[in-house]
């Protein structure tokens, strides 16, 4: 079994409430201000932003729920993608949630075959490469996964250099709901494949990184934990 780093999802969940809730905060703060121009005197108008605040309050509630909701679903689809990782053989190490800079990455892989960062996309609907470009039922989604992962790939490898490990890093964007249509494909430098192809993925003899490098490797990234 592989050596497993931190908690998959655990940044996603605390986006989501964070964004979820975020309506409701602020329809709060706009029923406070209601409340202190009631204490002025000004009934109509403290009660008039009153009443708009506790309408907002209820929308923002109802569509907070949904954004929680769907960043739950996300974190399981990272929880699902470490758990198959975690069975690759005690040669690896898995980093979870792993913070560079601004980015949060979902898995950071390192084991003898290389450095992996992993994209996990728990996506319910038909996912195709169609001109050069990821589609989920025929529509390209609202952020385009593959420049995520690539960012994502760039700032692991520069934070990697800084800290004195110089080598290539391998972009995986994975489906948690295997509905990769391709199963399997590369795409702009990204290998995009669906969590049933991971291990079929890792199968390999090839040795990237000596065992010495490797250990090395492994505590600068422990060290940025």
């Amino acid at each position: 079994m592989a050596k497993v780093h931190g908690e998959p999802g655990e940044w996603v969940r605390v986006k989501g409430v964070i964004i979820g809730l975020l309506p409701v905060f602020i329809a709060f703060f706009i029923a406070g201000i209601a409340a202190a121009t009631v204490f002025f005197d000004w009934f109509i108008t403290g009660m008039t932003i009153l009443f708009v605040s506790l309408v907002l309050g209820c929308i923002g509630l109802i569509s907070g729920f949904r954004r929680i909701e769907r960043h739950y679903i996300g974190a399981r689809g990272e929880e699902r993608v470490s758990n198959i990782l975690s069975g690759l053989s005690e040669k690896y190490h898995i980093f979870n949630d792993f913070s560079s800079g601004r980015h949060h990455i979902d898995h950071v892989v390192i084991g003898p075959a290389g450095v992996y960062v992993v994209e996990t996309k728990f996506w319910r609907g038909r996912v195709t490469i169609e001109d050069g470009q990821i589609l989920v039922n025929g529509v390209k989604p609202s952020r385009p996964p593959l420049k995520q992962v690539q960012c994502q790939t760039q700032a692991i490898k520069k934070e990697l250099e800084n800290l004195g490990w110089k080598g290539s890093v391998t972009a995986l964007l994975v489906f948690a709901s295997d509905s990769f249509v391709s199963h399997i494909a590369e795409l702009n430098g990204v290998v995009v494949l669906n969590s049933s192809e991971i291990h079929k993925s890792f199968a390999t003899n090839r040795i990237v990184i000596q065992p010495e490098e490797l250990d090395r490797l492994v505590c600068l990234m422990e060290s940025r934990i």
